[in-house]
This record gives C-alpha cells, sequence and structure tokens, in this order.
C-alpha cells in the first residue's frame, strides 16, 4: 500500500508487476507466540529484556473469572465486543507463579442481568460460561478473581488458514453483437487483448432489465482466474436472450484468448550485470564465527578478497573451548553483579569482582565470560560428540579445506 502511494505521486516511478494486490488480513504479532516484546538494546541498554515469569506464552489479557461452577468456569470479559470460541486457550498464574493452560472444550455467551446493559461495568460487561476440556479439579489457585489471559485464539487461527491476500489483474470487458452471434472482447490493464466469438441465434428477452442483469452477473465471474473486472460494457442493439451457458463459454475462451497474450507478450527482464571488480569484504581473515561450512560460501568470501577462512564451529576444527553465543543480554547485569553498574558507588566501587558464571543444564555446563568494554556476554563451551559424528559423516560426502594460515601466494 505505501509502494502504491509512492507510484501514484511519482510519476518517473513504475510497477514491476501486473495488478493490485488486496488483502484479507490484518497482521497482529501479539497473536504469535510470544513472551511479551522488547527493543532489546536498539535504543540503549535495558534493565529487564528477560521474560523470567514463564517460558511459555502467555498471551493476552481477556478477563477475570467471577464464578467457578462443578464443571464450568464463569467469567468476565475486559472488552464487551471480544468474543469466546470453542478451542480457545486460556490461562492464569497460580500462587507460585506457574503458567496454568485452560482449553475451552465450549464456550457459552450470558446474558446480561436483567436491568444491566451492555457495556455497563465500564471498559467490559460481556460475561461467558467456558468448559474447560480437563476436569476443574486439575486447576491448582483457579478462584473467583484471578485474571485471565488468552494464548490461543481459534478465530485467528481460522483467518491464518484462509486467503490472506490476492492479485488480480484489471480489465474492461465488451460483449458486442456479430452477424451470426455474439462477441468478447477483453482489454487488460497493461493492453493486452483476449476475444471470443459464439453463434447465437438472437432471440428478443421478454424481460429487458432482468436480461441484462443476467448477462452482466455471468460475463463478470472472474473468480477462478487472475483478473477481475473493471468495466463490463454491453454493445446491443437490444436486450436479448442470451443463454449463461453461452456467456460463461464466452468469458472462458476470451480469458483463454487473453493468457495467450499476455505470455506471447511477456519479455525477460535482463540480468544484471555482475560488478567488477568484486566488493571488497571488510576484513580479509575470518575465524569460525563467519559460520563458512560449505564450499560456496567459502568460494564467496574469497571472491571478495578475504585471504584467510576460518572453517565453522561444526567442522570440529575448534576442539577446545570457543565462544558458542554471544550476547548483549548480560546475566551479571540483570544480577546487578556488573563493574559498571558499581562505578562511584561508594563502598561497592572494585569490590565486584568478574568472576566467571556458569549456566547449568543437566550434565551440561557452559561458563559465561564477560567482556565489558563492548558490553558483551560469551556463552562458553567444547563441542559436543554428536556435532562431531555428524560432521566426520557430512566430511565424507563432501570433502572440504580450509586454510588457518594465509596461503602462499597463488594457492586458494
Amino acid at each position: 500500500t505505501l509502494l502504491d502511494q509512492v507510484i501514484e505521486r511519482r510519476p518517473e516511478f513504475a510497477r514491476a508487476s501486473s495488478g493490485r494486490t488486496t488483502f484479507a488480513f490484518t497482521p497482529d504479532p501479539e497473536q504469535n507466540f510470544n513472551r511479551e516484546f522488547t527493543d532489546y538494546f536498539v535504543n540503549g541498554r535495558q534493565d529487564d529484556i528477560a521474560a523470567l515469569d514463564s517460558p511459555k506464552n502467555p498471551g493476552r489479557p481477556i478477563g477475570w473469572v467471577t464464578k467457578v461452577n462443578a464443571d464450568s468456569i464463569e467469567l468476565e470479559l475486559d472488552d464487551a465486543h471480544a468474543l469466546l470460541h470453542n478451542g480457545d486457550g486460556l490461562c492464569y498464574f497460580d500462587l507460585q507463579k506457574d503458567l496454568v493452560g485452560v482449553a475451552v472444550n465450549r464456550a457459552e455467551l450470558l446474558p446480561l442481568p436483567s436491568g444491566e446493559r451492555a457495556g455497563a461495568r465500564g471498559a467490559g460487561g460481556t460475561r461467558w460460561r467456558i468448559f474447560p476440556k480437563d476436569p476443574l479439579s486439575s486447576f491448582k489457585d483457579l478462584r473467583k478473581g484471578t485474571r485471565l489471559n488468552r494464548n490461543r485464539d481459534m478465530d485467528w487461527v481460522r483467518t491464518l488458514e484462509k486467503k490472506s491476500s490476492e492479485r488480480r489483474i484489471g480489465l474492461w470487458a465488451a460483449l458486442t453483437e456479430a452477424p451470426d452471434g455474439f462477441v468478447l472482447r477483453l482489454t487488460d490493464e497493461d493492453g493486452y487483448v483476449g476475444e471470443a466469438s459464439a453463434a447465437c441465434a438472437k432471440e428478443p428477452a421478454r424481460d429487458g432489465d432482468k436480461a441484462l442483469a443476467a448477462v452482466r452477473e455471468h460475463l463478470g465471474r472472474f473468480g477462478n482466474t487472475i483478473f477481475a473486472p473493471l468495466d463490463l460494457h454491453l454493445d446491443l442493439a437490444q436486450p436479448w436472450f442470451v443463454p449463461p451457458s453461452l456467456v460463461n463459454a464466452l468469458r472462458r475462451d476470451a480469458v483463454a484468448s487473453l493468457e495467450a497474450a499476455r505470455a506471447a507478450g511477456y519479455e525477460r527482464p535482463v540480468r544484471g550485470t555482475p560488478v567488477e571488480p568484486p566488493v571488497p569484504y571488510p576484513e580479509d581473515t575470518l575465524t569460525y564465527l563467519a559460520n563458512v561450512f560449505n564450499q560456496k560460501a567459502h568460494d564467496f568470501y574469497a571472491k571478495h578478497g578475504v585471504k584467510v577462512v576460518g572453517a565453522a564451529y561444526e567442522s570440529h576444527e575448534e576442539e577446545g573451548e570457543v565462544s558458542l553465543m554471544i550476547t548483549k543480554h548480560c546475566v551479571r547485569w540483570s544480577m546487578s553483579l556488573c563493574p559498571k553498574q558499581a562505578k562511584g558507588v561508594v563502598g561497592v566501587k572494585g569490590t565486584i569482582k568478574a568472576e566467571p558464571l556458569q549456566l547449568v543444564n543437566g550434565s551440561e555446563k557452559l561458563t559465561l565470560r564477560f567482556d565489558c568494554k563492548p558490553c558483551e556476554m560469551h556463552v562458553v563451551g567444547r563441542i559436543k560428540k554428536s556435532v562431531l559424528h555428524q560432521q566426520a559423516r557430512e566430511a565424507q560426502a563432501v570433502p572440504m579445506k580450509f586454510y588457518r594460515t594465509r596461503p602462499a601466494p597463488g594457492l586458494r
């Protein structure tokens, strides 16, 4: 849409493709799996960018529990226009701050109490009764006043399953008379023309307006094609009775003719000429962090002037401890153990030590090291045996050679 607006006000620009796209879908990132959003460090270091409450999707706040029955839950929604659906997923945090999911088996809209109008309770007011898929006894700490979120909206899921956009090429259709029948001429917005004719005995229509309306209706049915009618013109001496089957056949044949004309007139764009000499890469030496693990990637960097191309981590040339991840997210900062935080604080300055920390996942231990000048945290570890075995199998199929030092002149 924004590009369309630019083209409309800038005549020196032209479309690179035919037709226009219509959208039946409005993106909503909050409906996708998320642990709440952050701008990371685009606008400087933030105090807290981690979602420590739960690794699951907490969803959007939707309402609160008003009553817990033996087999159902009654709730009131924040938004009077919001709807619940069978199959929705709700959730809440129990008293231990664990996220508990509630799968909705059936949702019923409850009538408002006598004398209360919709929206009377401020922002919301709609009351619902839901029947969970699981027994209510399995939901810990679910009680009156519990806030509920929705992390699965079945209406949104069904929307994703439908066609989200559609591109159509506009055309003008003109139905005219021929001595022995009718002719349909289609002209699209790029100037291509398709035409079809059919013989037919002409009989005056009993109801002229109704007959013309029927012809227009059948003539405008371009639903299964790439075209959309901009205008339908009937150039007839008088309202004739034209069988719908004849109109449909004319339209199909004219569309086939138009598609053939477009295919014949298509000119493949000229392939761009590569820049010579190739643009030099900013560095002439790459470490394993460049993640070069196939010959094409190696050749690309060599073409652009890189002299030493280190093998990717998975090539197992780096068998010692190396940085597996380099991130601006710093555990020491989050734990208020950063020397920069203590700078200038009386009684604290100099007492914060750069002691290494570890991340422990089962039997695996990863060391954390901190590069404070660029404000980065390195997660350090050794390559796993499973990765070594995988690389060995791949190396047998596609042998590769990497240079750990600058190659001699004339070698690649």
